[in-house]
């Protein structure tokens, strides 16, 4: 077995492979110049329905089922296969050049979002839907959603690249990842045991960011990685990812149209 001894210092002179090989690079900012259409609605949302972007989709189709006028929103692909996410307007709004981002232009200025955490927080308070009024369900709510932002990290960049979209197949970060990934499933399964949702009896964004992740890992949506990681055997979490993926305004989310930004 060959075995890597890092250079001093790191330079990107070496094919990195990958499933987005041909768009990674380490440096940041626009790569081209694109204006991204602007619809007629209150919200706009440049995104993909990935499960980041299936965050942002639900929280909207919620608000529509709810009947929230001021939430109505025109929805754009951000082909990130593609690069569609270095164009000038795409980084005018998220400096980081990740989906989804959201333009409010109900009020002036607009105000810019990215990060899907930031953006779920940013519309349950504008609106005050889904989540938590008390203080401490609130900090309940803050605490699930802030997990899912710190945890999905080591499922979607770590297990997901390394079992399925690394060039070659490697048993130690394959094996790191699943460990790491079945704990927190497991984290999952236990706290669900005692809780109908996230938070107890609300259905809050903890939820809806949690779900759009681990709910469609559960579903054998993601990665064709269910046989693999025993999903199956996880009950509760099984329990709440039927539950969540049964309301209409998730189903409609995960099928979400995007109109081509072209």
């Amino acid at each position: 077995m060959t075995t890597y001894q890092p250079p001093k210092i790191w330079t990107n002179d070496a094919e990195n492979g990958g499933k987005f090989a041909n768009i990674n690079r380490p440096t940041a900012g626009a790569r081209h110049e694109k204006t991204l259409p602007v619809g007629n609605n209150p919200l706009q949302l440049y995104s993909l329905n990935t499960p980041n972007g299936v965050k942002i989709n639900i929280m909207l189709e919620e608000l529509a089922e709810i009947g929230e006028q001021n939430a109505k929103y025109d929805a754009y692909k951000i082909d990130i296969s593609q690069g569609d996410q270095f164009g000038s307007g795409f980084v005018n709004i998220n400096p980081n050049s990740k989906i989804p981002a959201l333009v409010d232009n109900s009020v002036n200025p607009p105000i810019k979002l990215f990060e899907s955490g930031a953006i779920l927080l940013y519309l349950a308070e504008k609106f005050g839907q889904f989540i938590p009024t008390d203080t401490a369900k609130r900090a309940e709510c803050l605490t699930w959603l802030f997990w899912q932002m710190a945890s999905a990290p080591y499922l979607g960049g770590g297990f997901g690249h390394f079992y399925a979209y690394a060039p070659t197949k490697q048993e130690y970060p394959i094996n790191r990842f699943t460990m790491e990934t079945k704990r927190q499933l497991d984290v999952l399964d236990q706290h669900l045991a005692k809780n109908i949702f996230m938070c107890g009896d609300d259905y809050t964004i903890a939820d809806m960011a949690i779900w759009a992740w681990y709910g469609q890992l559960a579903q054998g949506k993601l990665y064709n990685s269910a046989e693999f990681l025993q999903v199956e055997s996880y009950q509760h979490l099984q329990r709440w990812t039927k539950l969540i993926g049964e309301r209409p305004a998730v189903e409609r989310a995960v099928n979400l149209t995007l109109q081509a930004i072209a």
